[in-house]
């Protein structure tokens, strides 16, 4: 496994690109702000999957057979991207791939995403339309080489393999929204979302204040690079996804803080449980807090 090229530049510009094509669209004739929202989204993966090409169009010739792409060079390997905009009054979320959004509102687990595989029938029927193939080794691949039917990148496998996002815009529930995980498919294979779900849940009790003083943390032995790594933006080989810092902002108030912390140890905790299940992919967790509002 490795971090991909095209993964490195997600982490780097996709945040940057989301916010530019969001502010070009503020000043837009769309009152719709479902129909807005995808448009900035789709615009956002578009480019950042130009990007991906040109990128690779540096990197040499592309892998002729399955094994090639086994070995440490990675230029010509794509990658997943979930991207979710928390707004005062929207939570938007868009994904390509088989990275994962999972919303905690209400004690009750809900899916924001769903995961790109090529045996998943619209996508099977879409990829069949352009005169692709779905061929089982070890698992459903595009051409039996690519486990997923979307990503950013992967260019030799176009147009059957495509960047396009789809985009949900959900509404903020005051007093409900708890966290919003984002992780990437080395998570979802051995962890399912309600699993994952009662881990967050279970770190946001512990970090609870009582009597003033918290309860110790599930993390504690663990240095202060490692505590705080889990809780920014966070990129793998399979995704590209953002968060709220570990620490908090110095304005807020310590029970604020310490959510925050407690979800930064809980994308700690369901990385080292997936490892510890034994996934077989690249693993990335961010979990965000949403009891903190935006500023309006």
């Amino acid at each position: 496994m490795c971090i991909t090229q095209v993964a490195t530049s997600c982490g780097e510009r996709m945040h940057q690109i989301v916010a530019e094509e969001a502010t070009a669209a503020a000043g837009s004739s769309v009152s719709d702000e479902t129909a807005r929202w995808r448009g900035v989204m789709e615009k956002s993966y578009a480019r950042m999957d130009a990007e991906a090409v040109v990128s690779r169009e540096t990197a040499g010739p592309a892998p002729t057979c399955r094994c090639e792409m086994q070995l440490p060079k990675c230029d010509h390997v794509g990658s997943t991207a979930v991207v979710a905009v928390v707004g005062p009054r929207h939570l938007v979320v868009a994904n390509c791939g088989d990275s994962r959004a999972v919303l905690s509102s209400g004690g009750a687990t809900i899916p924001l995403s769903a995961d790109h595989k090529p045996d998943r029938p619209d996508e099977l029927e879409r990829i069949h339309a352009a005169g692709g193939r779905v061929i089982f080794w070890d698992g459903a691949r595009v051409f039996g080489m690519l486990a997923m039917s979307r990503a950013i990148g992967d260019s030799y496998l176009k147009p059957f393999v495509i960047s396009d996002p789809e985009v949900l815009v959900v509404e903020r529930k005051d007093g409900e929204d708890e966290f919003l995980i984002l992780a990437s498919d080395g998570l979802w294979d051995v962890v399912s979302n309600e699993v994952a779900c009662k881990v967050v849940r279970t770190c946001l009790r512990n970090r609870a204040p009582r009597g003033g003083r918290e309860r110790s943390s599930p993390t504690s032995n663990l240095s202060p690079r490692q505590s705080s790594a889990s809780g920014g933006s966070s990129s793998s080989g399979d995704e590209e996804a953002g968060g709220p810092s570990g620490d908090g902002a110095g304005s807020e108030s310590d029970g604020e803080s310490a959510e925050d912390r407690a979800c930064a140890e809980a994308a700690i905790l369901l990385t080292k449980l997936a490892l510890a299940r034994q996934s077989a992919d690249n693993v990335s967790v961010v979990v965000i807090n949403l009891r903190r509002r935006p500023r309006s």
